[in-house]
């Protein structure tokens, strides 16, 4: 009887030996066995604007593809486009934008909008082809601003920083034209869309242009008189989603895929020191 227990119990630790070793290689393989990518199969619709930005995410799409995660771009031609179709979600994300601009928006339209990833910074500038200096330009002189909200106010204060204008006390990054105190020279500020301010400076005496607009008009860092300071700027550009999905990992990898050396190198190249990475 002492026998037969004893090999009843070898039978059980025998089978508790295998199925111990079992266990054991079941759980390394699937330890050693890869884990699907998130992202796998994972396609995203990113709003970004027409020209330079489309060699950028080119490389952008490269970088996100080796993690899993396809890029299709959506190419828009106006700022106020990208937010209203993220918000519709028609796309998963958009990257055009600096926080005053969206502030705006979200107040204007109520979007749910969130920043995720910091892109470039692109200093707005006072551009002429008709005079070396600011000190040149006359009075009466026409310069055109754009007339977005927060591009309106940025090129307000170029202005006012350069001596042109003086704006009302305590006014914001929101600046309008009724906050003008003072004119000296009685300068015609003339409203136009953003796009548009570049590629009317033959008619202007001068123009506050973004710089990417600015690259799109064929005008020249040598025929740029004036801009903003680069330090503590509020104005960097971001890749945007909408509120819900700013923990999602396939944001982090899309963040990831932008900021990085292989896309500062195509940004560094498209952009000729125009544009800064802001990451």
């Amino acid at each position: 009887m002492t026998k037969n227990k004893n090999l009843h119990g070898f039978h059980l630790s025998r089978r508790a030996a295998l199925a111990a070793v079992a266990v054991s290689a079941a759980a390394v393989f699937s330890f050693a066995a890869p884990a699907p990518s998130f992202a796998e199969d994972k396609s995203i619709k990113v709003g970004i604007m027409a020209g330079e930005e489309e060699d950028i995410w080119r490389v952008v799409a490269s970088e996100a593809g080796k993690k899993g995660l396809k890029i299709e771009t959506v190419i828009f031609n106006d700022y106020t486009q990208p937010n209203e179709a993220l918000e519709r979600g028609e796309i998963d994300a958009n990257a055009f934008q600096h926080q005053p601009y969206l502030d705006n928006q979200i107040q204007q339209h109520g979007y749910h909008i969130v920043r995720v990833g910091y892109t470039g910074v692109w200093p707005i500038g006072l551009y002429t082809k008709k005079y070396k200096s600011v000190a040149e330009i006359p009075e009466g002189a026409v310069i055109g601003v754009p007339n977005d909200p927060s591009n309106e106010g940025r090129a307000l204060r170029v202005l006012q920083s350069e001596g042109l204008i003086k704006l009302k006390e305590g006014t914001g990054i929101l600046a309008t034209v009724a906050d003008v105190t003072d004119n000296p020279k009685k300068i015609e500020i003339k409203e136009l869309d953003a796009g548009i301010v570049g590629r009317s400076i033959d008619d202007l005496d001068a123009g506050i242009v973004n710089t990417d607009w600015a690259l799109k008009s064929g005008l020249s860092p040598a025929e740029r008189i004036a801009q903003e300071p680069i330090a503590d700027n509020p104005y960097r550009n971001f890749i945007a989603v909408k509120d819900d999905n700013k923990d999602a990992e396939w944001v982090k990898t899309l963040v990831s895929s932008y900021q990085n050396d292989t896309v500062k190198a195509e940004f560094d190249k498209v952009y000729k020191g125009t544009g800064l990475s802001a990451y």
